[in-house]
């Protein structure tokens, strides 16, 4: 029971507060402490309401152009700034660039020596074919030819003598033994002359063909070596020239005139992502110029409402001096991410886009009311004037001094009023904040406890809830 006496105060003060409310509007009077709703017809608007940021639909993203995850901001202009083109915005710190430069202009300048040398490499390698080609083999190919005919004539006069020796051993002028020595002395000279013939035959067959790919394989061996410092001198100097240009990024100036301002940050982070002393990654947007004449709000809308917002809805955006009607342009199809940041409330990110006008600052928070639904001339009933049972919606109908339940189907619904499609007439006197002031709907409010269901307006099946634990 201590639950339901909890729920019944607190329901009843909310009751109080509606009758105050309607009470002040001319639609309902108090009957004693009785506060009572006589049912009308009325238009009924339904709309949601949030808070939003404003923006601009068209942002010049200044990102930043130089490598690293860990870029030191040492200088940035003020968020809200209004700058002239070549205004200096952002400066990053140059130490770490710097000294590799530095680097990079010794291993450039290494890099050339060995170009240098390579090249001097290939140009002896290509002269030294030509050397062999047309001096070294050249020459033992003359040597080789001359040793020939040399040999040649040898054998020519070894046999003359060996003829002459034979002639004179049949007249008995010559012994035997000079014949066989002159025969010996022609065999040698044959000798000689095949050893010469195959030496030629090895040189052209062989060892010239042995040469020249040696002479080939140390040329190309040469060229490739070269090619490769020709690649590493590009890469060295490219790097050089990579690091030169950096340098210049870290400088970042106006390229047009216009207000400046920060990138929003993480939504769960506290402190800006944009200020001194902060560490910045490549293709980080840095700054932010946008476009003033092109506003648009970013609002979160409640996943219990998403269902409902299309584009093309009217929304009135307020904030300080101003209000704006404006239309919903884009609805996202999946919720941005929720954590401890967003009190884990899911919401998904709608743009609602404005009208041209002057005075409008990105950044600023505005209140937007998103308009769902209007309904003319329908029957209302007040919110508070509602119980939801376990099975269906209920209210009080007053009738002088007799009070009786009436079950009603609901439609749709504001903060205030609850579209009525059947159970009530106009003109129907209905009891504010039944919990209060009837005793049958606090009997029905302990069964809905009692039972542990909850029914929502317009579902068919109860849906279960949790009740919290009694620290009593």
């Amino acid at each position: 029971m201590k639950r339901v006496v909890t729920v019944i105060a607190v329901l009843a003060l909310a009751g109080v507060a509606a009758a105050a409310i309607l009470s002040e509007t001319g639609t309902s009077r108090s009957l004693g402490p009785v506060s009572t709703h006589v049912i009308a017809r009325g238009d009924l608007i339904v709309s949601v309401t949030e808070q939003g940021t404003l923006e601009s639909s068209n942002n010049t993203e200044i990102k930043c152009k130089v490598r690293g995850d860990s870029n030191v901001i040492i200088s940035v202009i003020e968020s809200g700034t209004i700058v002239e083109s070549g205004d200096e915005l952002l400066r990053l710190e140059t130490l770490l660039i710097e000294e590799e430069i530095n680097e990079r202009t010794k291993f450039a300048h290494l890099a050339d020596s060995q170009v240098a040398r390579s090249q001097a490499d290939v140009a002896r390698a290509k002269i030294a074919i030509s050397e062999y080609l047309e001096g070294q083999f050249v020459s033992e190919m003359a040597t080789f030819q001359k040793n020939l005919a040399i040999a040649k004539s040898s054998v020519l006069s070894a046999k003359n003598r060996l003829k002459h020796a034979r002639m004179m051993a049949r007249s008995e002028y010559a012994s035997e033994l000079e014949v066989e020595e002159k025969e010996f002395a022609v065999a040698q000279a044959e000798l000689r002359m095949k050893l010469t013939q195959t030496r030629i035959d090895v040189l052209e067959k062989f060892t010239k063909k042995e040469e020249l790919a040696t002479l080939s394989g140390a040329f190309n061996v040469a060229k490739a070596t070269h090619e490769a410092n020709v690649e590493r001198a590009y890469a060295d100097h490219e790097r050089l020239n990579r690091a030169k240009e950096e340098l210049q990024y870290c400088v970042i100036k106006a390229a047009r005139g216009g207000m400046v301002i920060y990138p929003t940050g993480k939504d769960w982070s506290n402190a800006p992502e944009i200020e001194e002393g902060a560490t910045v990654h490549k293709d980080q947007i840095l700054l932010l110029m946008p476009d003033l004449s092109k506003m648009q709000v970013k609002v979160g809308i409640h996943e219990s409402m998403i269902d409902r917002i299309k584009p093309g809805l009217s929304a009135k955006v307020t904030m300080p001096g101003k209000s704006l009607e404006g239309d919903i342009s884009y609805v996202a199809a999946v919720t941005k991410p929720a954590g401890w940041w967003t009190g884990n409330v899911v919401k998904y990110d709608t743009i609602v886009e404005l009208p041209e006008v002057e005075g409008l600052k990105p950044g600023m928070t505005v209140e937007v009311e998103v308009v769902m639904a209007r309904h003319k001339d329908v029957l209302l009933v007040p919110t508070t004037a509602v119980l939801e049972t376990a099975k269906e919606h209920v209210c009080w109908v007053k009738q002088g001094d007799i009070t009786t339940r009436r079950p009603l189907k609901l439609g749709d619904s504001s903060d205030m009023f609850i579209l009525v499609e059947s159970g009530l007439a106009e003109g129907d006197e209905v009891i504010l904040d039944p919990l209060a002031n009837v005793e049958e709907a606090q009997a029905e409010a302990a069964k809905l406890l009692d039972s542990g269901v909850r029914r929502r307006p317009n579902d068919d099946e109860p849906e279960p809830v949790s009740t919290p634990p009694d620290t009593d």
